[in-house]
């Protein structure tokens, strides 16, 4: 009798174990993903009762603040967006009813006053009011307005700017934009909006085929495991086969055996389709990685706005390794299957700016509280080492030349040295372009001044005609050419 009892009591210990188990795992360490379910309504309307904190520029303009409405037990608060489109992309927006979007949403802790669990607790005991925290971001009013402009002139695209010693965010533009004051009333027509599709922050979360701008990275895999030096030559004939097929120059230019310096200032295809195979994939991918390929960018971002870079597999949906089979000497000239974001080519070039170092983005510099106290303050990390400041000055001086007198003379600011690169990728048969044969993605990224470099900078635009130089160089020089005067 009493080893039955003993059984039951065992048994029910174990049920009631298993209770708190579960509860635990749903009200604690689940709890995030409980709240963020958009089914569970109720922190958003609790939100909506709490003064949600400012968002702020680089120079203190309002890019977003909580307005009140109703009065008493009535009493709500709701988001306003002082510069309408200037900043749909990439602040987002929050509503109850639509949830809450990009830097809104990876920052709502600090927004709402509820990054302390402990605190909003401990808020509540003491009959405080949960107020939200501002904060201040690294992104310039100026710089964005003209790469916004630019862009609306150009056609489709992003740019991406950053401060290569730091990683701030300085500029993150979307063409087509959207006013996120305007969500409510338009949001169900922008999300059958086709081709345009202002809700997509093409910046992070559109990919691209980057083009002659992915030759930097194969240099630098070609630097780095010793496979040449700046003085190695190739011989680059117009055409050369590969894989079956002909890979050539534009108008089959037949260069002859050339360095480094001259195939990448003028953009070599048969010099970088050889070169990649001399470095191999094994060595190839492994720099990619270095510079954040293959990987979600460690941007104050939700991962769901954020797409990683790579060769991409549509079939499959994957990205592909140094292990899958490829077309090696068109990854190396940045086409293939070869995938980027624009934030990732804004990557590469903070990386080889900031001599070979390269700085983790990020979008927000600073969480101010309701006494006007800074509780957290942006400190610059390094996320990766790609190359070395020895790779990383040959670079900067084979990129010189691609703008000095190179594919991208456009790109060229005055009494200022530019380093950078041009694509121009075949997009031809895009859906997105309407099935045509002549479109291209036209690319520039690079930084500046290049002896100094206080900015980097990717600019790219859909479904062009018009070369890279043409296109995407001159938003590159507009948008540098702001925030050096702003410095």
């Amino acid at each position: 009798m009493n080893r039955q009892i003993i059984k039951l009591f065992a048994f029910i210990v174990v049920l009631f174990g298993i209770l708190i188990g579960f509860t635990s795992y749903w009200s604690v360490f689940d709890a995030k993903n409980l709240k963020a379910q958009e089914v569970n309504r109720r922190p958003l309307f609790e939100q909506q009762q709490i003064p949600r904190g400012r968002i702020l520029a680089a120079d203190g303009t309002v890019i977003a603040k909580s307005v009140p409405e109703g009065h008493g037990s009535a009493l709500r608060y709701v988001r306003h967006y002082p510069q309408g489109a200037l900043f749909g992309h990439p602040i987002g927006y929050s509503y109850m009813k639509y949830g809450q979007t990009e830097f809104e949403q990876f920052h709502n802790g600090e927004l709402t006053g509820e990054e302390s669990e402990f605190g909003s607790i401990l808020d509540q005991l003491t009959g405080k009011k949960q107020e939200g925290e501002q904060i201040v971001t690294n992104l310039d009013p100026k710089a964005q307005e003209v790469a916004l402009h630019d862009l609306e002139a150009a056609g489709y695209g992003a740019v991406v700017a950053i401060e290569p010693s730091t990683g701030k965010v300085l500029v993150m533009a979307s063409n087509a934009p959207y006013n996120p004051n305007k969500v409510p009333e338009k949001i169900e027509h922008w999300n059958q909006a086709g081709v345009e599709a202002p809700l997509v922050n093409r910046a992070t979360f559109e990919r691209y085929p980057p083009g002659s701008t992915f030759k930097v990275v194969t240099a630098a895999a070609g630097l780095e495991s010793g496979t040449i030096t700046p003085e190695t030559t190739i011989n680059s004939p117009g055409m050369i086969i590969d894989e079956g097929h002909e890979l050539a120059n534009d108008y089959n230019q037949d260069w002859g055996p050339i360095s480094l310096d001259t195939a990448l200032t003028n953009s070599v295809n048969t010099y970088f389709g050889q070169l990649g195979q001399k470095v191999g994939q094994d060595a190839l991918f492994e720099t990619m990685e270095k510079f954040g390929f293959n990987a979600t960018p460690p941007i104050d971002l939700p991962e769901s706005s954020v797409l990683e870079s790579g060769v991409y597999d549509s079939e499959t949906g994957k990205m592909l390794t140094k292990h899958d089979p490829v077309d090696l000497a068109r990854v190396a000239i940045g086409q293939e299957r070869l995938l980027a974001t624009p934030l990732q080519i804004a990557m590469v070039a903070a990386a080889v700016a900031n001599k070979g170092k390269l700085m983790k983005p990020q979008i927000w510099n600073r969480v101010i509280n309701a006494d006007g106290s800074v509780t957290k303050r942006l400190s610059p990390t390094v996320y990766s080492e790609p190359i070395t400041a020895k790779t990383a000055e040959e670079l900067t001086t084979a990129m010189e030349g691609v703008v000095r007198e190179g594919t991208g003379t456009n790109a060229s600011i005055e009494g200022v040295p530019v380093a950078g690169k041009t694509g121009t990728a075949e997009t031809p048969y895009s859906k997105a372009c309407g099935g045509g044969t002549e479109q291209n993605q036209g690319w520039f990224m690079g930084f500046a001044p290049a002896n100094e470099p206080k900015v980097a900078i990717a600019a790219t635009v859909e479904c062009t005609t018009q070369f890279g130089n043409d296109v995407a160089a001159p938003i590159f020089r507009d948008v540098a050419e702001t925030i050096l005067a702003g410095e």
